[in-house]
C-alpha cells in the first residue's frame, strides 16, 4: 500500500471508529432496520467551516429526528475529502464497496462532485449534494442518482446579477476561483448584469494572499466589485479589500457563500453592509426555520451558515422520502420518486424539484448586519426572484 492509500485509510478508519460501532466498522453490511450515509464532506483546510456546518447541522437534524431517517437507525459514517478530488473519489469508492452506504452526502466542491458522480451512479448510490450544484449534472451531464437539494450553481449569482443591473451599476469588476463553481459563478452574473464587465478574474483554488489582484482591480476602477470566495479565501480577500482602502469607495457584491456565518467572525466589521444574495436566511419567518436557527445554535455555540441549513434539509428530505417508501431502500425507483416529490417541511419554505433534480426556489437579497449581541449576520432586505429555476433544466433529458 502506497503512502497516499495509508493516509486515507488512516482517516476514514478515524470516522468509522467515531460514528460508527466496531462490529458495524468490521462487517460492512447495513443491518435491517438501518441506513448508512456515507458523510464526504471538507473537515481540513480553509474550506473546514463549510465541511464542519455540513456535518453539523446533518446530525442535528437525525437528533431531532429521533436518531432516525424514515424510521430507520442513521448511522452516519464521515470522513475527509480534504478538498481534493481523488481523495474524495477513493472515499466513495470505499463507502461504497466496503461500508456498504446506501447514501452519500456531504460534498462542498462542485469539482469533488463531478469526480465522485460516476461511482455512483454505477452502483446506484443516491448523492444528495448539500452544496455542489455543478451546471453539468444540471444539464447535459443530469443524473437519476444525483439531487442537488441546496441550490444549481449559477443561481446565487444570477440574483445578484440582477441586483446589480437593477441598482444601476455600469462597469463591474468580477471574481472568483478557477474551478467549475467559479465559472458558473460569473456566468450567474453576466446572465442577468447587462453592464459592462471590465474584469474577469479567476485566481488559484485556495488561494489567500489578493494584493496583486487588489492593485488590478484599483487600476481598473470599475462602479462595482463581485466575488464569489468560500470559506478562507473570502475571509482573507474581504480583509485585504478593505486594508487596500476600498470599502466604502467601490461597492462589493457577492452570493451568500462568501458572507455567511461561518465566515463572517472572521472576517469581522470588514463585511459589514455587503449585500448578497442568497435561498436562505436565519431570519425566515417558518416555524421550521425557527426550530432550525435554535436548535443550531444551542447546540453548536454560533449561528448556522447557509451550509448548514442546506445539510439540515438534506435530512429532512431523506427523512420524507424513506418514510414514502415504508422504510424500503432496496427498490431504486421508488425511492428517487420519493425524493423527486420533495414532501417535506424546508427550512427555506416552498420547496420543489425541477425535472433535473435541482430546486426551483426564492432568492433573497441580504445585508450582513450586527445583532442584539453583536454578532455580524445576515438579514433579508428584499426578494429577488420567485420560484427561480436554473437555465439548464432543459438540457436534461433523465
Amino acid at each position: 500500500m502506497n503512502s497516499a492509500s495509508s493516509r486515507l485509510g488512516a482517516f476514514l478508519a478515524v470516522g468509522l471508529a467515531c460514528l460508527a460501532s466496531p462490529a458495524l466498522a468490521q462487517s460492512g453490511e447495513t443491518k435491517p432496520g438501518e441506513i448508512k450515509i456515507g458523510m464526504i464532506t471538507t473537515l481540513s483546510g480553509p474550506g473546514s467551516g463549510l465541511g464542519n456546518d455540513v456535518r453539523d447541522a446533518f446530525a442535528l437534524a437525525v437528533k431531532d429526528l429521533g436518531g432516525s431517517l424514515g424510521g430507520l437507525k442513521a448511522t452516519v459514517i464521515e470522513a475527509d475529502d480534504q478538498q481534493k478530488p481523488d481523495v474524495a473519489k477513493q472515499l466513495a469508492d470505499r463507502m461504497v464497496e466496503r461500508d456498504k452506504v446506501d447514501v452519500v452526502t456531504g460534498i462542498i466542491w462542485s469539482n469533488l462532485a463531478l469526480a465522485l458522480m460516476p461511482s455512483l451512479e454505477r452502483a446506484e448510490v443516491f448523492f444528495l449534494s448539500p452544496n455542489a450544484g455543478p451546471s453539468q449534472l444540471a444539464g447535459k451531464q443530469c443524473n437519476p442518482f444525483f439531487f442537488g437539494v441546496a441550490y444549481q450553481n449559477d443561481g446565487q449569482h444570477e440574483a445578484m446579477g440582477q441586483h446589480m443591473q437593477a441598482q444601476g451599476i455600469k462597469r463591474a469588476y468580477l471574481m472568483a476561483p478557477n474551478y467549475p463553481a467559479g465559472k458558473d459563478a460569473l456566468t450567474g452574473v453576466k446572465r442577468f448584469f447587462k453592464g459592462e464587465v471590465v474584469g474577469e478574474v479567476y485566481t488559484t483554488v485556495g488561494q489567500l494572499d489578493y494584493a496583486a489582484e487588489l492593485a488590478q482591480l484599483r487600476a481598473a476602477a470599475p462602479d462595482g466589485v463581485y466575488i464569489f470566495y468560500p470559506g478562507g479565501m473570502g475571509i482573507n480577500f474581504v480583509k485585504q479589500f478593505e486594508q487596500a482602502g476600498l470599502k466604502g469607495k467601490v461597492p462589493l457584491f457577492g452570493p451568500g457563500f462568501s458572507f455567511s456565518e461561518d465566515s463572517l467572525p472572521a472576517i469581522g466589521d470588514a463585511a459589514l453592509g455587503v449585500m448578497n444574495t442568497a435561498q436562505w436566511s436565519s431570519d425566515l419567518d417558518n416555524p421550521q426555520n425557527r426550530k432550525f436557527v435554535q436548535g443550531f445554535e444551542a447546540a453548536y455555540n454560533r449561528l448556522p451558515s447557509v451550509y448548514a441549513a442546506q445539510a439540515y434539509d438534506v435530512a429532512l428530505l431523506l427523512d420524507s422520502a424513506i418514510r414514502k417508501t415504508g422504510g424500503s431502500l432496496t427498490d431504486k425507483n421508488a425511492l428517487r420518486a420519493a425524493l423527486q416529490s420533495a414532501d417535506f417541511k424546508s427550512i427555506r419554505g416552498d420547496f420543489k424539484f425541477n425535472a433535473n433534480h435541482f430546486p426551483i426556489q426564492d432568492y433573497y437579497l441580504r445585508e450582513v448586519v450586527k445583532d442584539d449581541k453583536g454578532r455580524l449576520t445576515n438579514v433579508i432586505r428584499s426578494t429577488v426572484f420567485e420560484d427561480h429555476a436554473d437555465p439548464y433544466a432543459a438540457e436534461c433529458k433523465m
